[in-house]
């Protein structure tokens, strides 16, 4: 049975609708969650994969997050082992980080429904093959990585340059939250910090304009998000076992 490392950074980002998926595969998932003080960062020998999810955090704030460093230094490590990793927001960034590549605040922040669009590489791409050239897709980040060195740049949206991006075969960087669904959406919009961060963006984002666009928009979002990440699951290849029925 193939085991994946998944690091949180906080309660409310979870794995969302990649979690069936990886289930239904056979996967079985062991997090770490940065947002406890006692964390154990685990033998990467003894995994297969690495998901990396979002926080409101900066890849920088390592006084004020001490774990940062150990956590690149750990997804340097499953890069030097050619493990299949999955950068999701800030995850994409410390993935970008670990790369060598710059992150820095991004023009605007954000949040809500945008519009993202695949570039030429991202139309060859087997993960962003499953996109339309352009798609809505869920966002809440104010930061932006660079595409690192040696990595190919998969989408943009017309306020953020780089949206994702693909480094070797199997790693992956995603600004972008394909992994929502509509409760998880209203879960964030009332978490309290992410209130704080909404009030000191009125007249700027409008959250109740992102409930009223999400009912029409997040069942498309669902689809794409399964296509999208069931191939990046057969990235894991030979270890992954598809569920047989036994024969009547």
């Amino acid at each position: 049975m193939p085991k994946l490392l998944v690091f949180q950074h906080v309660a409310h980002e979870i794995l969302g609708t990649l979690d069936p998926l990886l289930r239904g595969r056979g996967f079985r998932i062991r997090y770490v969650n940065f947002g406890r003080t006692n964390y154990k960062i685990p033998n990467l020998d003894n995994y297969s994969g690495l998901i990396i999810l979002g926080g409101p955090m900066n890849v920088d704030q390592v006084c004020d997050y001490p774990y940062l460093i150990p956590e690149i230094d750990t997804i340097k490590k499953a890069l030097d082992l050619d493990m299949p990793v999955l950068g999701i927001c800030l995850g994409s960034q410390l993935l970008a980080k670990a790369l060598g590549a710059e992150v820095s605040k991004n023009s605007c922040k954000e949040i809500g429904w945008y519009e993202v669009k695949k570039t030429t590489e991202g139309k060859k791409d087997p993960l962003l093959s499953q996109f339309g050239d352009v798609e809505k897709i869920f966002q809440w980040h104010g930061d932006t990585f660079e595409i690192p060195k040696g990595a190919v740049k998969l989408a943009s949206s017309k306020t953020c340059g780089n949206q994702a991006f693909r480094y070797g075969n199997k790693v992956y960087g995603f600004q972008f939250h394909l992994e929502v669904d509509k409760q998880m959406i209203e879960r964030w919009l009332i978490n309290p910090e992410n209130k704080k961060e909404l009030a000191e963006l009125e007249g700027v984002i409008d959250p109740d304009l992102i409930r009223e666009k999400t009912p029409e928009l997040i069942n498309d979002l669902i689809k794409l998000s399964n296509k999208t990440f069931t191939k990046f699951i057969d990235l894991f290849g030979n270890i992954v076992k598809k569920e047989v029925l036994p024969s009547r």
